[in-house]
């Protein structure tokens, strides 16, 4: 499916910057207590692969994060003590090229069981607004990835692909509860198709199919469901939108019947509240759900993407 993707300015850096600010994994403890477990113990690199590893190992493991909450999982840095821990855990399940140090500790590492959800899965180039983890990374390993769009778990069908993969290396790498990963993961993956086709049925009859976004996050869930991302990049959070830009943005919105200029929850609305205002356009929050905290609408990631399926009816005016 071809999706209309437009810049509204230059460069990437406000997606880049904006990218997983403040993850919380709902399920994990302290990062530096990540081994030893009388469990199966699995190290995630932040929320999104915490999640995965909590609902399908159930019982059978204990799952700690290494992004705390608060930090930006992109500019996460791996501490000596979460280094050493990584070391003694039974497996590490991240996302590779989106956190430099944790590819480089995972890299270094003699923990027999990897998981990198980006293989289990396409990933894709979505514009120049994720340019900016290319940027970072390009002289990182796998170079192969760079420009490519990390945010697949925003796509319930291809977080799925991933739930699968996970799904058999915990059976691999933990044989005696194999049955129990089996079943967790069939119905993860359940749960997810159900959530497709909430998004399916609820996005199929909008009045405009354009959202406007400050984080470039949401490139697979648009190419998904037929909808276009608009992202303000080039602009940092704290600061105020030239004229120019507003004006673009007025213009665009009038064309396209955009009625919605959508922030995340952990990061300053200043930008898109300055920009809806003198584009007389609401504001709204669309979750990336690279953390769980008390100002997120929702205590998992189904309840996130849920709120974030309404925000969607709400801004792009259900028929």
């Amino acid at each position: 499916m071809n999706v209309r993707r437009r810049l509204i300015s230059g460069t990437a850096v406000a997606a880049a910057t904006a990218l997983g600010l403040a993850t919380l994994s709902a399920c994990s403890s302290d990062s530096a207590a990540a081994a030893n477990t009388d469990k199966f113990d699995v190290v995630a690199s932040f929320y999104p692969m915490a999640f995965l590893a909590e609902r399908i190992g159930g019982d059978h493991v204990h799952v700690t994060s290494l992004t705390e909450p608060g930090q930006e999982p992109h500019d996460l840095e791996i501490s000596a003590k979460q280094t050493a821990a990584l070391q003694e855990s039974d497996a590490v399940l991240y996302l590779k090229n989106l956190q430099p140090s944790v590819d480089d500790a995972v890299a270094q590492s003699e923990i027999k069981t990897k998981i990198d959800a980006a293989s289990l899965t396409t990933l894709e180039k979505h514009g120049n607004e994720v340019g900016g983890h290319a940027a970072e990374h390009d002289d990182h390993e796998n170079e192969e990835l760079a420009g490519l769009d990390p945010h697949i778990w925003l796509d319930p069908v291809r977080y799925s692909e991933v739930a699968e993969g996970v799904g058999k290396a915990f059976e691999k790498a933990d044989p005696d509860h194999a049955a129990d990963y089996r079943t967790n993961t069939a119905a993860l993956v359940k749960e997810l198709g159900a959530l497709d086709k909430e998004f399916v049925d609820g996005l199929a009859r909008t009045k405009t199919k354009v959202f406007v976004t400050t984080h470039a996050a949401f490139g697979y869930l648009a190419e998904r469901y037929g909808l276009t991302e608009e992202s303000i990049s080039g602009l940092d959070p704290e600061s105020e939108p030239s004229a120019a830009r507003v004006k673009e943005l007025e213009k665009m919105a009038r064309a396209d019947g955009v009625t919605t200029v959508f922030y995340e929850t952990l990061v300053s609305d200043k930008t898109a509240k300055t920009i809806a205002s003198d584009a007389n356009l609401r504001t709204d929050v669309l979750d990336p759900i690279e953390g769980i905290t008390e100002k997120s609408r929702g205590k998992d990631y189904f309840s996130v993407q849920q709120a974030n399926l309404k925000a969607l009816q709400t801004a792009l005016g259900t028929k």
